[in-house]
C-alpha cells in the first residue's frame, strides 16, 4: 500500500489535519475533537460528490457521555473564533451528534451507531483521509 487519502477508508497511514489542504475551520474542529480523545478520525472530502456540503468529519466517542464531551468541546472550540453551527442534533442522547456548519458537518458517535449507520462505506466513494489522533 502506498498510503494515499484516495485509497479510502481503512487504507493508508493516519496524516495529521494541518497537512491536508482543508478549511481552517475544518481542521480546528478535527484539533478540538482530538483533544477531547475522539477514535477513529476521518475526513471525508465531498466536494466532487454533494451539493450538500464539502466535508464530513466522523469521529466515534467511547461513551454518550464522551460524545456529548467531544461535540460540546467542537461547538466551544468554533464559537471562540466566531463560528456557530446552523444545525445540531442529538447532543441530548450521545449516540450520534450532527453540528452542521454549512460548508461541513462533524459527525460524532457512539462505536455502534457508527457500525450501525456506515458513513464511511455510504459514502464510499468520496476520497477519504485518516487523521493522526
Amino acid at each position: 500500500m502506498n498510503g494515499g487519502p484516495e485509497e479510502g477508508v481503512g487504507r493508508g497511514e493516519p496524516q495529521p489535519v494541518a497537512s491536508l489542504d482543508v478549511p481552517d475551520e475544518v481542521a480546528r474542529a478535527a484539533d478540538a475533537a482530538l483533544d477531547r480523545k475522539a477514535r477513529e478520525p476521518v475526513l471525508l472530502d465531498l466536494r466532487g460528490v454533494s451539493g450538500a456540503t464539502d466535508y464530513f468529519l466522523v469521529l466515534t466517542g467511547n461513551s454518550d457521555v464522551h460524545v456529548r464531551s467531544i461535540a460540546e468541546h467542537v461547538i466551544e472550540e468554533l464559537g471562540r473564533g466566531g463560528s456557530k453551527p446552523d444545525h445540531v442534533e442529538g447532543l441530548r442522547g450521545g449516540r450520534w451528534v450532527l453540528i452542521d456548519y454549512i460548508d461541513f458537518v462533524v459527525h460524532v458517535f457512539h462505536p455502534s451507531a457508527r457500525d450501525f449507520y456506515q458513513l464511511e462505506r455510504l459514502w464510499g466513494d468520496a476520497p477519504s483521509h485518516i487523521l493522526e489522533g
